[in-house]
């Protein structure tokens, strides 16, 4: 597949797949999917079933596509400058009546459709459809209400320049439920079926992408033990669904607007030998009394510590953390406690391919605090930059105050353009 495209045929012409393959697993060419005949809008109603427990490797993934019969191959550079065919489907422009410049991060601008998916058994097939977003009948007894047996994922599908609506490297998200699941004893939908519910959900859903860097539809697709049980255990059925929402930047200020930060000296995210890097329900909300009043007093959000020596950086409450100093670039290792991060791999790849020293491994927050500059990225946040952390009822302030850092717009600005198919993969 170097050098070629696997193109989907569930897919429309505008709506591609982009993967920037040096910030992925292999160094070819990128992946875009595309419809090659018209499809009605509508939510599909009719059940489809998907054989398998667990989702493949994205390499795997590939080959699957592209073995497909109604599959077909063209080059990059067609795919690019020519968009369709002449018969396939132009995506939907941006709803009107909505203000995209003041969108925050929240529901107020919901999908009208969600994609549901249910497994009986632990062993049994998957069958999902396309449907209106609403409630989920689950009983009292359900596993996730009493054991919290759920994991999830988010994602962002952005509209180019172009008019082009791309999801950015949805493999890895599907790869990331399926080792998460695998943990807590729960069927991961396959890989097949999380990228065309992650589809059909944003194809639905067209004129809820925001114009091109206004926004993005943030998606959320959830994996659920919603079978009933009284004793502790898995449950006996599951439910998988993919919701989103028109979003804007994550924090309060801005997406350029850099953050501050308090380091939580008591409390810790998660421990050596456990769940901390699984993207479980259960590992979020532990911290919101934290961060609740990090926000009363002022701050954006808390910078946690590891729980062995506490010294050393382990995560912000949903996002990855690094450091800069002169071209050597730092963050903390994974070991276990900290989210493996989609776009914190991007980045690790594309500060390198710009000339940076990336370094994984122990961030003592001594070191952070002297360092040029810090900042956050992960999918809802992209890359934010940190304007201070406070440490000890110390503040320490990092570059100019109300602006970004040097190396981190430079990386923000790469990591978008990229994205959104503006510029080439380095």
């Amino acid at each position: 597949m170097a050098g070629q495209l696997a193109l989907l045929p569930t897919l429309p012409a505008q709506l591609h797949t982009p993967r920037v393959e040096r910030l992925y697993l292999r160094p070819s060419a990128a992946l875009h999917l595309r419809l090659q005949q018209p499809r009605s809008q509508q939510p599909q109603r009719a059940a489809r079933r998907f054989q398998g427990r667990t989702a493949a490797a994205p390499r795997a993934e590939a080959a699957a596509v592209a073995e497909q019969p109604a599959v077909q191959e063209e080059t990059k550079q067609s795919a690019s400058t020519n968009g369709t065919n002449g018969s396939a489907a132009r995506a939907a422009e941006p709803r009107e009546g909505i203000d995209w410049d003041s969108l925050g991060f929240g529901l107020q601008h919901a999908c009208k459709t969600q994609f549901l998916a249910t497994c009986d058994g632990a062993d049994g097939e998957w069958k999902g459809e396309l449907q209106p977003y609403g409630p989920i009948s689950l009983m009292p007894s359900a596993q996730t209400l009493n054991y919290g047996q759920s994991v999830f994922e988010g994602m962002k599908a952005l509209r180019t320049a172009e008019g082009r609506i791309v999801i950015f490297r949805p493999e890895m998200n599907a790869a990331r439920m399926a080792s998460g699941a695998a943990k807590m004893l729960m069927p991961a939908p396959p890989q097949e079926m999380f990228i065309r519910a992650v589809q059909e959900v944003v194809r639905s859903n067209q004129e809820l992408v925001p114009p091109a860097g206004k926004g993005a539809l943030y998606l959320r697709p959830l994996l659920l033990g919603t079978g009933p049980l009284l004793g502790l255990g898995p449950a006996p059925s599951y439910t998988f669904v993919v919701y989103g929402a028109a979003v804007g930047a994550y924090f309060k200020g801005g997406q350029l607007d850099p953050i501050n930060l308090l380091v939580e000296e008591s409390f810790h995210r998660a421990a050596p030998g456990g769940n901390g890097a699984v993207k479980a329900a259960g590992n979020y909300s532990p911290v919101l009394r934290l961060q609740a009043a990090a926000k009363a007093a002022g701050f954006s959000d808390v910078v946690y510590l590891d729980a062995v020596h506490d010294r050393y950086l382990e995560e912000v409450s949903s996002c990855n953390i690094f450091t800069v100093s002169g071209k050597t670039i730092r963050t903390p290792a994974l070991k276990g406690t900290i989210l493996p991060g989609v776009t914190r791999s991007a980045i690790i790849e594309l500060a390198r391919s710009k000339g940076y020293t990336v370094e994984e491994g122990d961030v003592d927050i001594t070191d952070a605090l002297q360092a040029d500059e810090v900042f956050t990225c992960g999918t809802a946040v992209v890359v934010c930059s940190v304007g201070s952390i406070t440490y000890k009822g110390q503040r320490r302030q990092y570059g100019t105050e109300n602006e970004p850092g040097k190396v981190t717009l430079e990386l923000y600005e790469a990591l978008t353009a990229i994205q959104q198919m503006q510029i080439p993969d380095p």
